[in-house]
């Protein structure tokens, strides 16, 4: 592997060439102490790593990176810093590794073992055909599934193990502080068991994702935490926002795109999970899907197209079942097909619904609309009205 070593301190430049010689794995190629010069040398050289100090003049060693990781992004980054307060920070831009001067020896082999998984990881995804492409369905049903295979449901040792993936997974690519995970799985196990029991977890983790080992590599930081690597992995909830976010305006010949990516999303995020942490992103997700789900069924009413408008709002009102809108909608347009019937139906299951779940009654505008309607129809069900 070819390495550039980027320090401002000669006396650091020298020590840690010194140390990389002695291992065979790694072969020095340019030493620069200047940002501006670094990255110059860096994006015109064939490199592997970047060894970087964090604490360079004129340009701090987390802005070259970002700078550098733009025009390479398959480059493996190490920082190199006498302050463990960057941590978090350096995890976040992915570094392979953060070293802590002086730097040791054995620490530094450490990280040419790394070096050496992601290069191995990376060679074998190279070699891999497109049948290799992991694919994690997180809405609905948990899963996991090759492309073009079916879907495997992983049998996990624990439900402390899967919750961990599940964590790491949404974490990927970033540092996890062990406190955290501690915080998260044993809130209230004492400090010395719950280490061991986060140690034993992560083991299980390891031994559930080894058929997946060219897809996941798990690491330990000397800072007290893990980083679970992900390579040629795909999220269905990550494909589904994509295709979301590059919705072109609502139009006639473009509601089929909204259909397709309407129907990428296939239930809640992990719904089969009551894990706390979920919450935010499930509900963050519920609701990106209902305002596009809303928008679609508002476009087929404008555009006279009923059947596909009810199905719209039905479907509403099965996936959100509090969303008022969507009944009250659906009122309107049996309303005008004149079936009473199904406007009453539909008024009784939303006061139900909201009854049961929020302890409070329609809105006062779907109360109005309803009376007027059942008044102006001399329907025989008026007594069922609510009094105004």
């Amino acid at each position: 592997m070819r390495a550039i070593l980027v320090d401002d301190e000669k006396l650091a430049l020298d020590y840690l060439k010194a140390l990389i010689k002695k291992i065979s794995a790694i072969e020095v190629i340019e030493t620069c102490n200047n940002a501006i010069v670094a990255k110059e040398v860096i994006v015109q050289q064939e490199v592997d790593v970047v060894f970087l100090d964090i604490t360079l003049p004129g340009k701090d060693g987390m802005q070259l990176a970002k700078e550098i990781l733009q025009e390479k992004p398959e480059l493996s980054i190490v920082f190199v810093t006498a302050h463990d307060s960057y941590a978090v920070k350096a995890y976040e831009l992915n570094a392979l590794d953060y070293l802590l001067k002086p730097i040791k020896i054995d620490r530094l082999k450490l990280t040419v073992e790394r070096l050496k998984k992601k290069a191995n990881l990376k060679l074998n995804n190279n070699m891999a055909t497109n049948s290799e492409l992991l694919r994690i369905n997180v809405l609905g049903s948990f899963s996991f599934e090759l492309d073009g295979g079916e879907r495997e449901i992983i049998l996990w040792r624990t439900k402390k193990t899967q919750e961990l993936f599940l964590y790491l997974l949404f974490n990927r690519n970033q540092l996890v502080r062990k406190s955290t995970l501690i915080e998260l799985l044993w809130p209230d196990i004492e400090l010395g068991k719950a280490n061991a029991l986060l140690y034993t977890t992560v083991y299980n983790v390891r031994k559930n994702i080894s058929m997946y080992k060219n897809h996941f590599m798990l690491l330990q930081s000397t800072l007290e935490g893990y980083v679970l690597d992900t390579e040629n992995v795909v999220l269905d909830v990550d494909e589904w926002r994509e295709k979301v976010s590059e919705l072109p305006k609502l139009i006639e010949s473009t509601v089929n795109q909204y259909e397709e990516a309407m129907n990428l999303y296939t239930g809640a995020y992990l719904q089969d999970y009551d894990y706390l942490w979920t919450e935010g992103e499930r509900y963050k997700y519920e609701q990106q899907w209902l305002a596009v789900a809303l928008q679609i069924a508002a476009f087929y009413v404008k555009q006279g197209k009923i059947k596909e408008a009810k199905q719209w709002y039905t479907r509403i009102c099965a996936d959100a079942p509090l969303v008022e809108e969507a009944y009250f909608a659906l009122m309107k347009i049996f309303a005008a097909e004149k079936d009473h019937v199904s406007v009453h139906r539909q008024y009784q299951i939303l006061e139900n619904v909201l009854h049961e779940e929020l302890d409070v009654a329609p809105s006062d505008e779907v109360q109005k609309w309803y009376l007027h309607w059942c008044t102006s129809t001399n329907d025989r069900n008026l007594q069922n009205a609510p009094q105004r």
